[in-house]
């Protein structure tokens, strides 16, 4: 197989060239750090790293963010142990038993369980998108131009019906952000379009600049406005391993969510704070002894941190195939394929299966030198969490502003990542999530692009209607944006649902 054979030049690169090595562990180890940090988020963590690679080639910056993407997910699960206060969203339920166990002096077992299974659920997502994302592209080469549009759209809905909060302001932030995608040149026309006059308009709003800001500086400013304080850090962490006939029978749990959370990554949009919540209320539902969840037991960290990690790989095979990101990760991952001239989808496994083999070997090789850093690093780890919080936001906020400068050495795009701060910063105070303005200026060259070719070759709207695949895309979307609403029994549709989700309702 050309793809297999291209995985094993790549490895045969690392065994003569350390260079590649050095910087997935370089990335390993900052994406803990940043993952453990309560306040800096997994997608923050790449949005403001993500710069420092433009100077790199392809294989070096792929195993660097692809060790502080995998690295991230797990990092969270520290701060959640040991503090209380997961580090990101994808560890909000590890902290439910972790915590307690922690407190009953086992904060390095807790530990262990939660980066061995995310080792396990590592893996389980790697094999999906080894074995799933070439038939998928295989079957997306067959795509004409309704097909990429209606799938394009129902990206944007499932974004929509899986973000938290209200649909409606969910869906409102997608359009919003595909507003944002029409600013500059027309690619058909060569019509300026909503530059304002602006020269430095004219190329478009960059995906980088707005995820540093919307992304990272809002974060800064939320960290901030809640007042920066030391947290209450447990210290003590003595045995790491468990005995291991308190293991063996686990890995049932890991291998429940780790199937969970590959399959809850692979919808675009959903993201692992849904997939985490999911394994963990199966896992309870199907235990013996639901009581003791809560009370500090290893099912209930070993379900939802292999959910966790296995979400990484499932959320790559919607950014592989279909150029739709999975979450806001891999929104902020494809910006970066962006800069290093590849466009993400199922060209890919004809034209560059070079790339493709790339981001298979780093996803591995970062999932392998997580697990072994993150088991030597554990007392070396949890003191970063007592590191001061002035210094850390300070530095955050300086590689926003680098970053965003050096995507075109503009002043204008620190501009725009200001601006977007500010925007990222507001919109979850009335409610609506940042994720789906990245994802609509990502998506939106994508819908536009295939829409107008559409309506250009067919002349009628009635083409995407007429196509099985496009159909059942559309009709997917209106469901996952019509069945919330019917479930809260809002009778006015989009107005209804925005009004039940004002305060006071």
């Amino acid at each position: 197989m050309p793809l297999l054979q291209e995985v094993l030049r790549i490895f045969a690169r690392l065994l003569s060239d350390p260079w590649p090595l050095a910087f997935n562990a370089t990335g390993v180890v900052v994406g803990i750090i940043f993952g453990a940090l309560p306040g800096i988020s997994s997608t923050m963590s790449l949005a403001v790293l993500l710069p420092l690679t433009f100077a790199m080639d392809t294989l070096n910056a792929l195993m660097f963010l692809m060790g502080v993407f995998n690295a991230s997910v797990y990092g969270g699960s520290i701060a959640a142990i040991l503090i209380n206060i997961p580090g990101t969203p994808g560890s909000i339920v590890t902290q439910m038993d972790g915590h307690p166990m922690a407190k009953q002096g086992r904060a390095g077992e807790a530990i262990t369980y939660a980066i061995l299974a995310s080792a396990f659920g590592g893996i389980f997502g790697w094999i999906l998108l080894m074995f799933c994302a070439p038939l998928i592209a295989r079957v997306a080469l067959q795509f004409q131009s309704p097909e990429y549009a209606a799938v394009t759209f129902f990206g944007l809905s499932m974004l929509a019906y899986a973000s938290p909060g209200s649909t409606f302001k969910a869906f409102v932030g997608g359009i919003f952000g595909l507003l944002l995608a029409t600013v500059g040149l027309d690619a058909t026309t060569n019509v300026s379009r909503f530059d304002f006059g602006l020269p430095a308009m004219m190329g478009g709003i960059s995906i980088i600049p707005l995820a540093v800001g919307i992304f990272g500086l809002a974060e800064v400013l939320r960290n901030l406005e809640a007042g920066v304080r030391r947290f209450e850090v447990i210290k003590t962490i003595t045995r790491l391993f468990p005995p291991w006939r308190e293991m063996r029978p686990l890995w049932p749990a890991a291998v429940r969510g780790s199937f969970i959370g590959a399959l809850v990554g692979a919808i675009p949009a959903a993201g692992s704070a849904i997939g985490v919540v999911v394994a963990y209320a199966q896992e309870k539902r199907m235990s013996k002894h639901p009581e003791r969840f809560g009370t500090g037991i290893p099912e209930g960290i070993v379900s939802p941190e292999a959910s966790n990690n296995a979400c990484v790989g499932g959320a790559l095979i919607p950014m592989m195939t279909l150029g739709i990101p999975g979450d806001s990760m891999t929104a902020v991952l494809i910006g970066a394929l962006l800069i290093h001239g590849l466009r993400p989808g199922p060209a890919l496994f004809k034209d560059r299966l070079d790339f493709v083999a790339i981001v298979y070997v780093s996803l591995l090789v970062a999932i392998i030198l997580t697990t072994a850093i993150g088991l030597l690093g554990v007392r070396g780890f949890a003191k970063v969490l007592q590191a001061p919080r002035r210094m850390l936001l300070t530095g955050v906020a300086i590689l926003c502003v680098v970053g965003s400068y050096a995507v075109n050495n503009s002043t204008f795009d620190v501009l725009v990542m200001i601006v977007f701060g500010v925007v990222g910063y507001l919109m979850p105070k009335v409610g609506m999530p940042v994720a789906p303005v990245a994802f609509g200026l990502i998506l939106g060259p994508l819908l536009e692009e295939n829409m107008r070719r559409s309506l250009v070759v067919n002349g009628t709207w009635w083409v995407f209607l007429q196509r099985p695949v496009s159909l059942a895309m559309l009709l997917v979307s209106l469901a996952a944006l019509v069945y919330p609403m019917l479930r809260r029994g809002a009778p006015w549709g989009f107005l209804a649902a925005a009004k039940q989700d004002e305060p006071g309702t």
